[in-house]
C-alpha cells in the first residue's frame, strides 16, 4: 500500500546522488506522495485514496557491491486509516468500519529488502519485500516498484500489489443483505516521492 505504498528508497547509486557515511543512502518522503486503493463491488468499481501522505518518514538502504544480493532496508510508512476518501460518503465510511479505524487506526508499510538499484537511463522494474500490517494482522508481500527522476534531484517511485481482504482477516463490506457486495481482491497503487537527505 501510502505509506503502498511505498514502499523504497534505494537510489543513492545513481549518478548525482551521494551515499551516507558507511555506505548508507538516507531518503525522506515527500508531501504529495499517496496512496490508492481500487476495488470493486457485484456491480460497479470504487477507488479509495490518501491523496496527500505528508508524515516526514525516511528510509534507508545498504549498499552491496555483491549482485544477485538482496539489499537490506530499513524504514516504514505509517498510512492513517481515517485519511482514506472514496469520494463518497457512504463507502468511505464503509471502507474506515471494514478495516477497523478505530481499533487500528495506521495502516503500516516496513520495508525489508529490494533486489537491486535503479537506472534512471534504462528504467526497469525493481522487486522489493514489505511487510504491511492492517487491522492487527501483519503480512509480508512482493513489490514491484518503477523509479522514475524528477527535477530538483527528486525521484517518483511508483509501485504495486494485489491484495485481498481476507488476507488480513477481514470481510469485505457489504449493503441491502448482501446485494451489493465488495470482491475481496484489491489493488493497492502508491505513488512516492522521495528526496536524499545532506
Amino acid at each position: 500500500m501510502q505509506k503502498a505504498l511505498l514502499l523504497l528508497i534505494l537510489l543513492f547509486g545513481l549518478s548525482g546522488f551521494t551515499p551516507a557515511d558507511n555506505g548508507r543512502a538516507i531518503w525522506v518522503v515527500l508531501q504529495g506522495s499517496s496512496l490508492t486503493v481500487n476495488g470493486s463491488t457485484n456491480i460497479n468499481t470504487f477507488q479509495c485514496v490518501i491523496p496527500n501522505y505528508s508524515m516526514p518518514d525516511t528510509v534507508s538502504l545498504l549498499r552491496s557491491s555483491q549482485k544477485g544480493v538482496q539489499l537490506p532496508m530499513n524504514g516504514r510508512l505509517n498510512l492513517n486509516i481515517e485519511d482514506f476518501d472514496c469520494h463518497n460518503k457512504m463507502m468511505t465510511s464503509d471502507l474506515r468500519k471494514t478495516l477497523k479505524a478505530k481499533t487500528y487506526p495506521v495502516l503500516t508499510v516496513r520495508f525489508l529488502s529490494v533486489n537491486g538499484f535503479p537506472d534512471l537511463k534504462n528504467p526497469a522494474k525493481i522487486t522489493g519485500i514489505v511487510d504491511i500490517t492492517l487491522a492487527g494482522v501483519t503480512k509480508r508481500f512482493e513489490i514491484n516498484y518503477l523509479f522514475s527522476s524528477e527535477e530538483k534531484q527528486q525521484i517518483q517511485l511508483k509501485g504495486d500489489q494485489q491484495i485481498h481482504f481476507s488476507d488480513f482477516n477481514l470481510t469485505p463490506p457489504s449493503k441491502l443483505g448482501g446485494v451489493i457486495k465488495a470482491k475481496n481482491e484489491l489493488k493497492v497503487e502508491f505513488i512516492l516521492h522521495l528526496k536524499p537527505l545532506a
